[in-house]
């Protein structure tokens, strides 16, 4: 049986600049498919019966882009006309939701099993579930400390080193029932702060941990993070892989000489001979000259790098062109001063 998928997509993307004053972060490409698509992917396609997109911007690129091509679910764009919080974008959807429903983070690439999760939440009951990741330090995130039973027995967000209790985080993917909104204030909130707690109290939130991977696609480390990961496991729609672990789309050229490591290269891109590219998302139309060292970098789509540049970790804005022997670490093109 399937269910309704909410994806928190409420943010600018600023940590993604140029990039995202292009384009709305949910329709990033990551190795051949939207951002969004590869939050969808925590659950297999059969088990979707709904995306319901909690945005307030990029509204209408989005809905002319989910237009335009076929996706194994609906989508429905649930307009954010103000900042909500997470708990007053997920209560914004209240009038569309009809059962039990998920609802992820929408910066989230992880191996959480939702067809799992379900099972586990269906089995303890309760009003909702949330997936759970252990780190070293989780001041920066909500923490819970889980019983033997599966239920969290204590919930709290972005603790002091003095107050965390517990080293399992909040991992951004959660699963409730419709009980849910009766305990939500009306307006901008927190669920994380204004809800978690009470539930937890009241045992009535269940806890499922999961090992394998967690990014948060936020920023542009993790961004390269994400997509290390979707190319370690061949999860590319259409293109080919290239030995070491890259991928390239469709009409892209790429010269013998040339070393690709660890990279996503877009459709009809091209790439010079003796280029050497690694770690790095190069978006389509986009092109690299004979010679130049290009590592761990965002490149926007239609950008010209010239020949023999070397740039590392930089984000490169759409229709850039990068000067030939140009040296950049760090930082964004154009450089703003």
């Amino acid at each position: 049986m399937g269910v309704q998928v909410v994806v928190l997509a409420g943010g600018f993307g600023t940590r993604l600049r140029p990039w995202t004053n292009h384009c709305a972060k949910p329709l990033l490409p990551l190795v051949g498919r939207t951002l969004l698509e590869r939050v969808v992917e925590a659950l297999d396609d059969e088990l979707v019966d709904e995306v319901l997109v909690a945005a307030g911007y990029g509204i209408e690129q989005m809905r002319e882009h989910f237009a335009t091509v076929e996706l194994p679910y609906p989508i429905r764009i649930v307009e954010e006309f103000e900042p909500l919080g997470t708990g007053g974008a997920i209560r914004n959807c209240q009038p569309y939701i009809n059962g039990t429903f998920v609802v992820l983070n929408g910066d989230l690439v992880s191996s959480v099993d939702i067809g799992e999760m379900l099972e586990f939440h269906r089995s303890q009951g309760g009003i909702g579930s949330i997936s759970l990741w252990q780190v070293a330090d989780p001041t920066r995130f909500g923490i819970a400390e889980l019983g033997d039973d599966g239920r969290i027995t204590r919930f709290m967000e972005k603790p002091t080193p003095e107050e965390a209790f517990s080293n399992l985080i909040n991992a951004g993917a959660y699963i409730l029932e419709p009980e849910i909104f009766s305990r939500m204030p009306e307006g901008a909130h927190s669920i994380e702060r204004d809800v978690y707690p009470g539930l937890a109290a009241e045992d009535q939130l269940n806890g499922f941990p999961f090992t394998g991977w967690f990014v948060d696609a936020g920023t542009p480390e993790s961004w390269i993070e994400a997509m290390e990961v979707c190319l370690t496991r061949g999860r590319w729609p259409h293109g080919s892989g290239i030995p070491d672990s890259s991928w390239a789309g469709e009409g892209t050229s790429i010269a013998e000489a040339a070393s690709i490591e660890f990279s996503a290269i877009g459709d009809r891109a091209s790439i010079g001979e003796g280029a050497v590219v690694s770690y790095t998302s190069l978006l389509d139309d986009s092109s690299v000259g004979g010679g130049a060292q290009i590592t761990g970098c965002l490149v926007g789509k239609r950008t010209v790098i010239g020949a023999r540049a070397v740039l590392s970790n930089v984000v490169i804005d759409y229709d850039s062109v990068i000067p030939e022997g140009h040296i950049q670490d760090g930082g964004v093109w154009p450089i703003v001063d």
